[in-house]
């Protein structure tokens, strides 16, 4: 379904509800630059590391476009997990792989509270930037508390720049890249309203300092479009 979710005056803040979850799949592929393209790359470094019963976790696997790429991809049996906090989500992301065919577990959990054990490779894309900092910090220690050694973290992040100027640039980049989408002028203004105060992103050295700060030995820059940036962090 085509996202037009902005196209009437917003009553709330950003939540992933129903409304949210109808039109994601669409909103991504015209809301974040090269976003599928993004999702075929972390597939492909995921793919160089496969191995029967290696686990893969996805933060906020929302409908579950991500692990069912993965899935169709993979030529060894790994272990596919999603979790999501959103009830509307995961209801998608169950029918999606029910109609594919996918073995993937998916479960309504809490990812600041979640379990973190023995995980070989977690992928959190453009999910960090909805949680506060300070818990934000407090996650990504769980998550490298709870990895093997070598296990790898890949995230996806909006981000800003300390320079002012860049970071208006990279911004005015942005408006006209949704623009060339098929995006309003009223819509971008209407999301970037509901977004206030819900998406804070960091810097890329904010970002690399949480990972190390964490207890991940290195961490690196896989792939960066103005101000969307994914990283590769590694126990």
């Amino acid at each position: 379904m085509k996202d037009k979710l902005f196209t009437q005056p917003i009553s709330k803040q950003f939540e992933f509800d129903e409304s949210v979850a109808s039109v994601f799949d669409d909103m991504l592929s015209r809301s974040v630059p090269f976003y599928n393209e993004v999702q075929k790359l972390i597939i492909s470094l995921i793919l160089t590391q496969q191995v029967d019963k290696k686990k893969v976790l996805d933060l906020g696997s929302s409908t579950a476009k991500f692990l069912l790429e993965l899935h169709s991809k993979m030529d060894a049996k790994m272990s596919l997990k999603g979790i999501d906090n959103s009830y509307a989500m995961l209801k998608r992301a169950e029918q999606k792989c029910y109609a594919f065919g996918a073995n993937i577990e998916l479960s309504y959990a809490d990812m600041l509270e979640y379990n973190y054990s023995n995980e070989e490779i977690v992928v959190a894309n453009y999910t960090l930037q909805f949680i506060r900092p300070i818990q934000r910090t407090n996650l990504v220690k769980n998550i490298a508390k709870g990895m093997l050694d070598n296990g790898v973290f890949i995230f996806s992040e909006k981000v800003v720049f300390k320079d002012k100027k860049l970071d208006k640039n990279c911004i005015d980049i942005y408006y006209k890249y949704k623009k060339e989408q098929g995006y309003s002028e009223y819509e971008i203004a209407q999301k970037r309203e509901a977004l206030e105060n819900v998406l804070i992103p960091f810097t890329i050295e904010e970002n690399i300092q949480m990972c190390k700060d964490a207890g991940f030995k290195e961490v690196n820059t896989l792939f960066q479009w103005a101000n969307f940036v994914t990283f590769v962090a590694k126990k």
